[in-house]
Protein backbone atom coordinates (compact mmCIF):
# COMPACT_ATOMS: atom_id res chain seq x y z
CA UNK A 1 0.00 0.00 0.00
CA UNK A 2 1.85 3.13 -1.20
CA UNK A 3 1.43 6.19 1.01
CA UNK A 4 2.57 9.58 -0.26
CA UNK A 5 3.92 12.05 2.30
CA UNK A 6 3.98 15.72 1.26
CA UNK A 7 5.95 17.62 3.91
CA UNK A 8 8.61 20.32 3.62
CA UNK A 9 9.90 19.95 7.19
CA UNK A 10 12.64 17.30 6.83
CA UNK A 11 12.43 16.15 10.48
CA UNK A 12 8.68 15.57 10.29
CA UNK A 13 9.01 13.96 6.87
CA UNK A 14 11.65 11.49 8.10
CA UNK A 15 9.72 10.77 11.32
CA UNK A 16 6.56 9.88 9.40
CA UNK A 17 8.56 7.88 6.85
CA UNK A 18 10.26 5.88 9.62
CA UNK A 19 6.95 5.07 11.34
CA UNK A 20 5.26 4.03 8.08
CA UNK A 21 8.18 1.85 6.98
CA UNK A 22 8.29 0.22 10.42
CA UNK A 23 4.59 -0.65 10.01
CA UNK A 24 5.29 -2.20 6.60
CA UNK A 25 3.91 0.49 4.31
CA UNK A 26 5.50 1.58 1.04
CA UNK A 27 6.39 5.29 1.24
CA UNK A 28 6.70 7.97 -1.43
CA UNK A 29 8.29 11.24 -0.27
CA UNK A 30 7.63 14.69 -1.71
CA UNK A 31 8.94 17.95 -0.32
CA UNK A 32 6.69 20.46 -2.09
CA UNK A 33 3.10 20.63 -3.20
CA UNK A 34 3.72 20.59 -6.94
CA UNK A 35 5.83 17.43 -6.73
CA UNK A 36 3.07 15.85 -4.64
CA UNK A 37 0.40 16.70 -7.22
CA UNK A 38 2.54 15.41 -10.10
CA UNK A 39 3.23 12.17 -8.23
CA UNK A 40 -0.44 11.65 -7.31
CA UNK A 41 -1.48 12.13 -10.94
CA UNK A 42 1.17 9.78 -12.35
CA UNK A 43 1.63 7.09 -9.69
CA UNK A 44 -0.60 4.65 -7.83
CA UNK A 45 -1.08 6.07 -4.33
CA UNK A 46 -3.47 4.67 -1.70
CA UNK A 47 -3.25 7.37 1.01
CA UNK A 48 -1.87 10.93 1.04
CA UNK A 49 -0.50 12.62 4.16
CA UNK A 50 0.12 16.31 3.51
CA UNK A 51 1.02 19.45 5.36
CA UNK A 52 -1.22 22.41 4.55
CA UNK A 53 1.56 24.98 4.26
CA UNK A 54 3.73 23.68 1.41
CA UNK A 55 5.96 25.40 -1.17
CA UNK A 56 4.62 25.71 -4.76
CA UNK A 57 1.17 24.26 -3.92
CA UNK A 58 -0.62 24.08 -0.57
CA UNK A 59 -2.06 20.97 1.02
CA UNK A 60 -5.50 22.33 0.13
CA UNK A 61 -4.41 22.50 -3.53
CA UNK A 62 -3.11 18.93 -3.27
CA UNK A 63 -6.48 17.81 -1.86
CA UNK A 64 -8.31 19.71 -4.62
CA UNK A 65 -6.11 18.09 -7.29
CA UNK A 66 -6.94 14.62 -5.93
CA UNK A 67 -10.67 15.36 -6.04
CA UNK A 68 -10.55 17.14 -9.44
CA UNK A 69 -8.72 14.15 -10.94
CA UNK A 70 -11.56 11.94 -9.68
CA UNK A 71 -9.22 9.87 -7.56
CA UNK A 72 -10.71 8.27 -4.47
CA UNK A 73 -7.61 8.68 -2.32
CA UNK A 74 -8.01 9.45 1.39
CA UNK A 75 -6.06 12.58 2.34
CA UNK A 76 -4.86 13.23 5.89
CA UNK A 77 -4.09 16.91 6.45
CA UNK A 78 -1.38 18.08 8.87
CA UNK A 79 -1.12 21.66 10.02
CA UNK A 80 0.28 23.82 12.76
CA UNK A 81 -2.67 26.11 12.06
CA UNK A 82 -5.47 24.89 14.27
CA UNK A 83 -7.93 27.53 13.09
CA UNK A 84 -11.43 26.21 12.80
CA UNK A 85 -12.01 27.72 9.33
CA UNK A 86 -8.93 25.93 7.91
CA UNK A 87 -10.05 22.61 9.40
CA UNK A 88 -13.64 23.02 8.17
CA UNK A 89 -12.42 24.00 4.69
CA UNK A 90 -10.26 20.86 4.52
CA UNK A 91 -13.19 18.64 5.52
CA UNK A 92 -15.55 20.46 3.12
CA UNK A 93 -13.11 19.66 0.31
CA UNK A 94 -13.11 15.99 1.27
CA UNK A 95 -10.19 15.47 3.65
CA UNK A 96 -10.32 12.08 5.38
CA UNK A 97 -8.72 13.42 8.57
CA UNK A 98 -6.97 16.46 10.03
CA UNK A 99 -4.19 16.45 12.62
CA UNK A 100 -2.86 19.58 14.32
CA UNK A 101 0.92 19.83 14.80
CA UNK A 102 2.68 18.95 16.97
CA UNK A 103 1.23 15.46 16.84
CA UNK A 104 2.11 12.02 18.09
CA UNK A 105 3.50 9.76 15.34
CA UNK A 106 1.68 6.89 17.08
CA UNK A 107 -1.62 8.77 16.75
CA UNK A 108 -0.95 9.34 13.05
CA UNK A 109 -0.25 5.62 12.58
CA UNK A 110 -3.52 4.74 14.31
CA UNK A 111 -5.39 7.03 11.92
CA UNK A 112 -3.57 5.61 8.88
CA UNK A 113 -4.42 2.07 9.99
CA UNK A 114 -8.10 3.00 10.44
CA UNK A 115 -8.25 4.45 6.95
CA UNK A 116 -6.36 1.47 5.47
CA UNK A 117 -8.76 -0.97 7.16
CA UNK A 118 -11.70 0.68 5.36
CA UNK A 119 -10.08 0.28 1.95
Amino acid sequence: MPILIAEDDELILKTIEHKLLKEGYEVILTRNGQDAINTILSTEVDIVITDIMMPFASGIEILSAVKTAGKDIPVIMLSSMGQEDVILNAFDLGAADFIVKPFSPNELMLRVKRIAARM
